[in-house]
C-alpha cells in the first residue's frame, strides 16, 4: 500500500503520463561532497576538475515552472534532500499510482559519476536542489523546452496503473525502495566514525 507523503496536490498525475526530469540530478550534493572530502579527492582529481564541478551551473528550474505548466506539465515535485529516487518516491505517493522509470537516462553529470564513485555515495540518492521531477502528457514537448532553455531533461519514465514503482536497468526490473538518509549524512558521517579511535 502506498502511503501518500503530507503535501499538497495541486494538480494531476495519471497513468499514461511520461515522467519527466528538469535539471542534473545532485548539484548540490556534489558540492557539499567536494568540500567534505576534498583532500581525499585532490588525490584523484586535478583542483581544475573539482573547481568545474564546484562552479557548473544551469538555469533556475523552479523560475520556469509557471511555463512548464502551460506546456502541458501536470504536476512537480522538487529534488532535494534524498535526491532524485526520494522525489519519484514522493510524487507517486502522493497520487497513489505506479510508475516505471530508466534510471541510466537521468540527467547526470560525468563529474558527480566519478565523484560519487570515488567516495562510495549512490548519486540518485544524494541531496540535489535546482532540478524538478514532472508528470506530463507529452514529456518530448517539456523536455524539448527545457533544453531550449538551457535546462538539461529528458523524460525518465512512465506513469503506470497500480501502486509499483519499477525500475527498469536493460531488460531487468527492480522495485524503488522507501527513501532512507540521504547520502550526504551517509558518508560524511561514516567519514567522521573513520577518525574516532577504537
Amino acid at each position: 500500500m502506498i502511503r501518500p507523503p503530507k503535501r499538497e496536490c495541486n494538480g494531476t498525475m495519471v497513468p499514461g503520463e511520461d515522467l519527466v526530469v528538469a535539471g542534473y540530478i545532485c548539484q548540490r550534493g556534489t558540492r557539499e561532497l567536494i568540500q567534505a572530502f576534498r583532500q581525499e579527492l585532490f588525490q584523484w582529481f586535478s583542483k581544475s576538475f573539482l573547481w568545474e564541478a564546484v562552479q557548473a551551473a544551469q538555469p533556475d528550474v523552479n523560475h520556469y515552472l509557471p511555463k512548464f505548466m502551460e506546456l502541458g506539465a501536470t504536476e512537480s515535485e522538487p529534488a532535494g534532500e534524498g535526491g532524485i529516487l526520494k522525489a519519484i518516491w514522493d510524487l507517486s505517493g502522493a497520487y497513489r499510482v505506479g510508475l516505471t522509470f530508466f534510471p541510466r537516462t537521468i540527467p547526470i553529470r560525468q563529474c558527480t559519476i566519478e565523484i560519487c564513485e570515488r567516495v562510495g555515495c549512490n548519486p540518485y540518492r544524494l541531496f540535489c536542489g535546482n532540478c524538478l521531477v514532472m508528470a506530463a502528457a507529452n514529456g518530448g514537448q517539456l523536455v524539448e523546452a527545457c533544453i531550449n532553455l538551457g535546462i538539461p531533461a529528458a523524460v525518465i519514465g512512465r506513469v503506470e496503473e497500480g501502486t509499483a514503482r519499477k525500475i527498469r536497468h536493460g531488460e531487468e526490473t527492480g522495485y524503488l525502495e522507501r527513501p532512507g538518509e540521504d547520502e550526504l549524512y551517509r558518508v560524511t558521517r561514516t567519514k567522521m566514525e573513520s577518525y574516532v579511535p577504537k
